[in-house]
């Protein structure tokens, strides 16, 4: 089995999602005692967030870029970013590590695309909704990408970061997040993506009428497929 470096902590509640379904991934193909040969750096999100949220990308880039050099010093042959906001940066990270990253909107796009998916809603952190690392990626693989609006946004936004990312599922938010999946809906949208690696905590497939598309699960999948793949030369 391969090496997979995962960069994470960002949240730890959905670096701990990563970690459980890469080693169940792992055992249900392998068998036996199989598990997920990983090496997991966890970063203190504090400063990642604060960075975030004031614009300073290069900040957040010398955190994870530092990290992914350490991942490939300690033997990993590929990485993973265990969140979908901080592919803003993915570009750097791999670059620097001089590694191959396992973008978590290909895999996505892909089951989409297989299910006959076209427009879709997303709802994921202010960032990765409003700018274009993450929406465009979707929509140069043909798909048709529709946000909240700005109120929506802003609530989206705002339970992640005072609720998800600290592990906290609340009732109200539940009803929230489904009246903005609703809204999505009348919009056009044929299923919804989680673009956040913590919105899979508080939203499951019965909540809502629309096809959830959970971008962390999806992930981990692809992660699975990557360190059970045949070595190469």
């Amino acid at each position: 089995m391969r090496l997979l470096g995962v960069l994470g902590g960002m949240s730890w509640a959905s670096t701990e999602v990563y970690h459980r379904g890469l080693n169940e991934g792992v055992a249900a193909r392998l068998g036996g005692l199989h598990s997920a040969r990983l090496l997991v750096h966890s970063v203190d999100f504090a400063p990642v967030a604060q960075a975030q949220h004031v614009g300073d990308w290069a900040g957040t880039a010398r955190i994870l870029t530092d990290a992914a050099r350490g991942l490939r010093a300690g033997g990993a042959q590929a990485l993973v970013v265990a969140t979908n906001t901080m592919h803003k940066v993915a570009d750097e990270v791999e670059d620097a590590a001089g590694l191959p990253l396992l973008h978590i909107a290909d895999p996505t796009a892909r089951a989409l695309l297989d299910d006959g998916r076209r427009r879709v809603g997303l709802l994921a952190t202010r960032f990765t909704m409003e700018e274009d690392f993450y929406v465009e990626r979707l929509r140069s693989r043909g798909l048709d990408v529709v946000v909240p609006g700005e109120a929506d946004r802003a609530t989206v936004h705002r339970v992640i970061y005072d609720e998800l990312v600290r592990g906290v599922v609340r009732e109200e938010s539940r009803s929230a997040y489904r009246e903005v999946v609703g809204r999505l809906a009348a919009d056009g949208a044929e299923a919804v993506v989680l673009g956040c690696t913590e919105i899979g905590l508080l939203l499951r497939p019965d909540d809502v009428d629309l096809p959830l598309y959970d971008t962390s699960a999806l992930h981990v999948a692809a992660g699975v497929d990557w360190l059970c793949a045949p070595a190469g030369p």
